[in-house]
């Protein structure tokens, strides 16, 4: 099986299992929609490039007995009487943001590029996001 494209919705729906077939074995999958082709990617396979492709930069700091947890320039950050407490509080912040973005933020000026980060935080789980914000060296 090679790439698959379909020219409209009622073909790709006419087609689904061979769509789906085909993103799940990471080959190319399309179906144009009036102007606009969309692609279908696996979710995994999409989780895992955007996590090497997006590194986290977030930055561990001691901080007035505790420890912060920030990424520069995302409004995301959280504290911790722990490393662990503050990884957990910024997990649930990162969550926070993208629904945020979701429901009003991506045609934001200053959040709209933040569109990869969002699909990372929600294709991933709890642990995942925490290898991420910890990962160094990407």
């Amino acid at each position: 099986m090679s790439a698959v494209h379909y020219e409209s919705y009622t073909e790709a729906r006419t087609h689904l299992k061979a769509l789906l077939d085909a993103a799940e074995r990471g080959r190319v999958a399309t179906v144009r929609r009036e102007s606009r082709t969309t692609a279908f990617v696996d979710q995994e396979r999409l989780r895992h490039f955007l996590a090497a492709v997006t590194p986290s930069r977030a930055e561990i700091v001691a901080e007035g007995g505790g420890w912060s947890v920030f990424i520069p320039d995302l409004p995301v950050a959280a504290d911790g009487a722990t490393v662990d407490e503050a990884l957990s509080e910024m997990i649930v912040a990162l969550r926070e943001y993208a629904e945020d973005w979701q429901d009003r933020l991506l045609d934001a000026p200053n959040h709209s590029a933040n569109w990869g980060l969002v699909q990372l935080i929600s294709l991933s789980d709890d642990n995942q996001l925490r290898e991420w914000l910890v990962a160094t060296g990407r």
